[in-house]
């Protein structure tokens, strides 16, 4: 049986790698169809920190309140104080660095245009990809006002996300420092690193340690 799956796995390799070796004009076998820009693009949603790939729409504060309050309010609060277990999305300045840090959009998230890449996919809980492009736009206006990070007259948009000055913009380690991750140029340490080891903290300093 071992023998067979590996053979099973080289003949699927070998024919994956004739049919993405012909051009996007051919197909082998005549198996599947080339993609369209439509439906690639239906694909394509990610935004980048730079705000590359924001799709063209806008929205401000005034009207993301209504939307917020109606599909986010639930889970995260009027406020963006977080409802029972839910996120926090608002507060937390000055946190990151004690032993009890909050982090919320306002305090911790790096790019505007990434809050507004995981609310387009991701959100509303169990209701994923339900807003449209213009109500994502306000809902990520309003969580910015309440942070104190734009006005809430501001018309946020696919030309100026990626140049909102967030918080915590230079607060991320990069390139990432860990031995054993890739980085531009660089190879992982996987053996024999000698990565000293410092304790920072610790759990029950955060009063998280059960006591039972």
């Amino acid at each position: 049986m071992y023998v067979l799956d590996k053979l099973l796995i080289s003949t699927f390799c070998f024919f994956l790698v004739i049919c993405t070796s012909l051009n996007g004009s051919e197909r082998f076998f005549n198996l599947g169809s080339i993609a369209t820009t439509e439906e690639v693009l239906g694909w394509d949603i990610d935004v980048r920190p730079d705000g590359l790939g924001a799709p063209l729409g806008s929205g401000n504060a005034i009207d993301g309140e209504e939307i917020y309050a109606e599909v986010c309010a639930g889970c995260h609060g009027d406020f963006g104080e977080g409802m029972d277990r839910w996120p926090e999305l608002a507060g937390g300045e000055g946190t990151l660095d004690t032993h009890d840090p909050l982090k919320t959009t306002g305090s911790y998230w790096p790019y505007a245009s990434t809050v507004y890449d995981y609310i387009y996919r991701a959100m509303p809980f169990g209701m994923s990809q339900s807003l449209t492009v213009d109500e994502t736009y306000q809902i990520v206006a309003f969580i910015l006002n309440m942070n104190d990070i734009i006005e809430d007259d501001f018309v946020l948009s696919n030309e100026n996300i990626g140049d909102i000055e967030m918080p915590n913009r230079d607060g991320f380690m990069l390139p990432d420092p860990r031995p054993d991750v890739a980085t531009l140029g660089k190879k992982p340490c996987m053996s024999d690193c000698n990565v000293p080891i410092k304790i920072i903290g610790k759990a029950r300093d955060i009063d998280v340690t059960p006591e039972d």
